[in-house]
């Protein structure tokens, strides 16, 4: 059997995003022997850690087994041995390195949001196209076995005329007085790429579009419930960006879409996020593990009653749809998709151009709430 080494720059190696998600899908992936191909041999992913402290890389080194790292990025892109590039650093950076990535030739796969405006995160897709690279982006959520298989309900037209959508989304992030916060101080900062809008609305783009209709419009209001914080290392920080937002979106088909993210929420509901789509024939519901699904003819029927208890709980009724433990974490889904688009040429739906569009439905989102009005979304191309 061939096995085949594949060279990955990967810049942001020491956040916490990388060491929870992305490092172990690649240790995973070499512990196994490299990535099945369709030929039958094997890519052996070879990682060169980035960052930007020493002493945080060394301990990244020693703890994932990927033994190269450096602080120098140029020297690391100037390498013709690494293929691909892969960036997970702050957002308010990205646009700028990944195009650095480009000018040095390589094939590059990123964190969202890509950029912090649909015009910087087209010039991406641009230089991609011009420098006849293979370029994507994470698009995590829809390898989650709860959401796959809500997609699977939609592919087989189990609700007919898609009505509404309604996401959930949200946790009580800790403002790092009493206990310590569960987010990066970062988060919360505009010059660093900070805020809920352009942070989630990029995932909500993707899994709109895909689980009940392309978004037509767009009309959102952004709050700072709690605007002041305190960091990593103990300082006082006032939050420039919003920490709750309150979206409808117009679907193609006449859809609507209301979606409620929050880190300033207390849920009591099964998931962080759920998504609950309303059909003509039927609905479903859906966290990240677990998926129920409920037809037309299976919904209750009685009276309606203010006065009175229900006599029936709104839980019964719904049947699970079979969901089966995620045969690998979605993180390493998208890699493996990636990972043989970029040595065999294999399909990949997830491009740069679909990160800019979960850019400018955040541009969007942030122009109608500032304007208090519905904003149309047009359609882009590069």
């Amino acid at each position: 059997m061939t096995t085949h080494r594949i060279g990955i720059v990967f810049n942001g190696a020491t956040g916490e995003l990388a060491g929870r998600q992305h490092l172990p899908a690649l240790m995973a992936m070499r512990d196994e022997g490299g990535l099945p191909l369709a030929d039958g041999s094997r890519l052996m992913p070879d990682v060169v850690l980035v960052g930007r402290d020493s002493a945080k890389l060394e301990a990244t080194a020693a703890r994932t087994r990927f033994l190269r790292w450096t602080t120098d990025l140029d020297t690391a892109l100037a390498s013709p041995s690494e293929t691909v590039f892969f960036d997970a650093a702050s957002s308010g950076l990205r646009a700028s390195v990944i195009l650095r990535a480009i000018a040095a030739g390589k094939h590059v796969y990123c964190e969202k949001p890509i950029a912090g405006s649909v015009a910087d995160a087209l010039q991406l897709q641009v230089a991609a196209n011009a420098a006849g690279v293979k370029s994507g982006t994470v698009q995590d959520k829809l390898f989650l076995p709860g959401f796959e298989a809500l997609l699977g309900l939609r592919r087989t037209d189990f609700f007919g005329r898609v009505l509404e959508l309604r996401l959930e989304m949200g946790r009580w992030i800790f403002d790092g007085v009493d206990l310590p916060g569960q987010r990066p101080s970062w988060n919360y900062r505009k010059r660093d790429g900070g805020g809920l809008i352009l942070d989630m609305f990029p995932h909500w783009r993707y899994m709109i579009d895909a689980l009940a209709g392309p978004i037509k419009a767009v009309s959102a209001v952004c709050r700072t419930q709690i605007p002041r914080r305190r960091d990593e290392h103990g300082a006082d920080y006032e939050v420039d960006v919003e920490d709750s937002v309150f979206a409808q979106f117009e679907l193609e088909g006449g859809g609507i879409a209301s979606v409620n993210s929050s880190w300033c929420t207390r849920p009591r509901r099964e998931f962080a996020i759920q998504v609950q789509i309303d059909g003509a024939l039927g609905s479903a519901v859906a966290g990240p593990f677990a998926c129920w699904k409920q037809t037309a003819a299976e919904a209750p029927g009685g009276s309606i009653s203010a006065a009175l208890p229900q006599p029936a709980s709104f839980f019964d009724g719904w049947t699970a749809v079979p969901v089966g433990p995620a045969a690998v974490n979605s993180y390493r889904a998208g890699w493996e998709l990636f990972l043989r688009h970029v040595a065999e040429d294999a399909p990949f739906s997830y491009s740069l151009l679909q990160g800019a569009k979960g850019v400018q439905l955040a541009e969007l989102a942030y122009q109608s709430s500032r304007e208090r009005r519905w904003v149309d979304i047009p359609v882009i191309t590069a």
